[in-house]
């Protein structure tokens, strides 16, 4: 069965290259780990790389606006995958599901060997800066000329969210109510990735390389980048507060650098207990997907498990930042 599958897909590919103008027997396919919602494979045509997502059936998400984000970003010169060709246009999609085809880009994507091998050894020192330019790149695509993106207060749709899962929560229900006692400042919303962090990303031995993984992306507050990047569970065991290598400050400084918008420490904390709370009840929703039959997958299903992470991640992050801000 899995061979015929297999053999289906790659037919469908053939057909899908050649529409692109790229010529070639499409060699074997290797499937990728990793994405809840989509699946992932990589191959060859004419001596190049490739990679294929294509959605899952049940996904909540339309996979053609983030072609048209991660096209934008490329255009801007964003460090990205570049989109080949995808079913965004398609009168007939000989992949069925939604898809898209991007270049592939070297590096590495797991999060323990980037922290840990020595071939990353020079990347690690430079990371935190790098991300913090390609977070002002992204932030300066004009959002108006992409059609499907949502723009909502992040407070009150996850507000919403853990109230729709129908169980209590006080660990985050405390953290809604501290995060609304001291909301910073509003800023002007622009485009957000909305998922930039460690395992969202390509690295090589000179650093950043590729931003992956833009479903999320959506239109917000700049502010909520940065403070995601720093959530404690996209650290994976790092001892630095950005992605496990870097400080603040060096976060701080290059966004400003390359965007001349300055966002203290304070406010990137308050975003990042946020992002805390989000990814807590992000676990919660996803877990239910599999739960509830929408998408069968034992990956939705260990999800779960993380919640009580994030929930003490949240006490412990009140409490310290309730000792700076009286």
């Amino acid at each position: 069965m899995v061979e015929s599958s297999e053999s289906t897909l790659r037919g469908a590919l053939g057909d899908v290259m050649r529409g692109a103008g790229v010529t070639g027997d499409v060699a074997p396919l290797e499937r990728l780990t990793g994405g809840a919602s989509r699946e992932t494979w990589r191959f060859a045509v004419g001596g190049e790389s490739f990679v294929l997502q294509r959605q899952r059936p049940g996904s909540p998400r339309d996979m053609h606006v983030e072609v048209a984000v991660l096209e934008a970003a490329h255009a801007l010169g964003v460090p990205t995958a570049e989109v080949v060709t995808s079913s965004r246009g398609m009168t007939a999609n000989p992949l069925d599901e939604s898809f898209m085809v991007v270049r592939a880009v070297e590096g590495e994507t797991i999060a323990r060997k980037i922290l840990r091998d020595d071939e990353f050894a020079n990347a690690r020192p430079v990371l935190a800066s790098q991300i913090g330019r390609a977070m002002a790149q992204i932030h300066r695509i004009d959002h108006t000329t992409i059609e499907g993106l949502d723009g909502e207060d992040q407070v009150a749709k996850y507000v919403q969210l853990m109230d729709e899962s129908g169980r209590s929560h006080p660990a985050f229900e405390i953290a809604f109510r501290w995060l609304e006692a001291h909301r910073p400042a509003p800023r002007e919303w622009c485009l957000v990735h909305g998922d930039f962090r460690l395992g969202n990303v390509i690295v090589g031995g000179d650093g950043l390389r590729a931003v992956l993984d833009w479903e999320l992306a959506h239109i917000g507050n700049p502010a909520e980048d940065l403070g995601w990047v720093c959530v404690r569970a996209w650290r994976f065991g790092g001892g630095r507060p950005v992605a496990g290598v870097g400080d603040y400050a060096s976060l701080l400084d290059a966004y400003e650098a390359e965007s001349g918008v300055r966002i203290d420490e304070q406010e990137l904390r308050w975003w990042e207990l946020l992002g805390t709370v989000k990814w807590g009840l992000m676990c919660i929703s996803q877990a239910s997907y599999h739960l509830n039959g929408v998408v069968r997958s034992h990956e939705l299903a260990a999800i779960g498990r993380r919640v009580c992470e994030n929930e003490y991640d949240a006490l412990m992050a009140i409490r310290e930042l309730s000792a700076v801000v009286k």
